[in-house]
């Protein structure tokens, strides 16, 4: 024998043949996901008519490549936590799409989601899934997280509303008939009149912040989503803050970043801030300092409110985001508040996707901390800034504001 091994030749040529198929397999497979793949730095290509469908639409709207990777995405679609990353964020979504590559038919789903990275803050989606040409697909969603609140709401918002609205109405009730029997009194008069004047204010509070939380819980969606310069936000709210502050000679002082951005309703921004601002000014004493920072980190943007004032006890830190609630009663009468201040707070921030912390300690002051995600302005397609409202500028200094 010549030492070869019989059959050696056929088995190498088997091997052979074998380790050509799955190198030919993989280049194949490489070269078509190249050609599929949309070129980096490159709009995604979609037909125009289809784009301005898309910038028209109301509802979140997501167009999918074959990778289920997104190619564009409406920013309702990152306001309500769908994309992030430029990748759909919810499993369920992404078990929808994958249904309907399989058989190719449409499908609609009601989904409750989490809305952002953070905080407890649900919504109730209507999604809908379509093929999209040959390999594209895409997603619709409508938030309907009002259908399910709104019973909710109006078990109880008239309990409340009515236990709150009898304290002043008795009062100027009360009033009015005092008046009535000293109207030989002209300094009786006077001081009664202003008391009566004090509590119609204070009803005029209560109901302006009453319509304004029943709007937020009754709808619990963003109504007018666009991107928002925090910066704006903060300026706006101190400026009608002033002149509370300047009755107490009150220093609000404005310091951060100035480039955050987050998706959102620029208005309801600025009643959360105001309220957090309020809130400050009015427990803390005369001569004294707020203060306003923006900062940016692991996403969130962060606006935090300090103020030196009684700070709030631990065992009452829990409930001081409850309707109706107040830590001082006699303080807040004093002062006209509703106790609805922060619960609008808590309602802005859940709306955005976001939360809000609080630190305090009597004695010491409070720190309120409203968290939004940033913006997530993907570099291919960017968003544009409200026209209407002005551009950010650069500015990390601290200023104070004259109040």
């Amino acid at each position: 024998m010549d030492g070869t091994i019989p059959g050696l030749p056929a088995v190498l040529a088997g091997l052979l043949g074998l380790i050509v198929g799955v190198v030919a397999t993989i280049a194949f497979y490489l070269s078509d996901r190249e050609q599929r793949r949309v070129p980096e730095g490159r709009e995604p290509d979609l037909d125009d008519g289809l784009v301005r469908v898309l910038s028209v639409l109301r509802s979140a709207a997501v167009v999918l490549d074959a990778d289920d990777d997104v190619l564009r995405a409406s920013p309702p679609a990152y306001a309500l936590g769908i994309v992030r990353n430029d990748a759909l964020v919810h499993p369920a979504v992404r078990d929808l799409v994958a249904q309907v590559r399989r058989d190719g038919v449409i499908r609609e789903h009601e989904l409750e989601l989490q809305r952002g990275p953070i905080g407890s803050g649900m919504v109730l989606l209507q999604v809908r899934v379509a093929p999209l040409g040959v390999d594209r697909m895409l997603v619709l969603a409508d938030d309907r997280t009002e259908a399910r609140r709104v019973e909710a709401i109006r078990r109880d918002f008239v309990v409340n509303v009515s236990h709150e609205l009898k304290t002043p109405v008795g009062a100027i009730a009360l009033l009015a008939e005092t008046v009535a029997d000293a109207a030989d009194d002209p300094v009786a008069v006077r001081r009664f009149t202003e008391r009566m004047q004090r509590e119609a204010q204070r009803l005029s509070a209560l109901v302006h912040e009453i319509i304004e939380l029943s709007r937020l819980q009754a709808s619990g969606a963003l109504s007018d989503v666009r991107t928002v310069d925090v910066s704006d936000v903060v300026d706006e709210a101190v400026d009608r803050a002033r002149t509370t502050a300047q009755g107490k000679n009150i220093v609000i002082t404005v310091g951060g970043g100035k480039d955050a951005l987050v998706y959102g309703d620029h208005n309801l921004l600025v009643t959360a801030v105001r309220n957090l601002l309020d809130n400050a000014v009015s427990y803390s004493g005369p001569n004294t300092r707020v203060g306003v920072g923006v900062s940016e980190r692991d996403g969130l943007v962060e606006i935090a409110v300090v103020d030196q004032g009684v700070g709030i006890a631990q065992d009452e830190q829990d409930r001081v985001f409850e309707r109706f609630y107040r830590v001082d009663p006699a303080r807040s009468r004093d002062t006209g508040g509703t106790g609805l201040g922060l619960s609008i707070v808590k309602h802005v921030a859940a709306d955005h996707g976001g939360d809000v912390q609080m630190w305090s300690e009597p004695g010491k002051g409070s720190t309120f901390t409203l968290r939004i995600p940033a913006a997530d302005v993907p570099a291919a397609h960017p968003v544009t800034v409200d026209p209407d409202q002005p551009s950010a500028t650069s500015q990390t200094t601290p200023k104070e504001v004259d109040a």
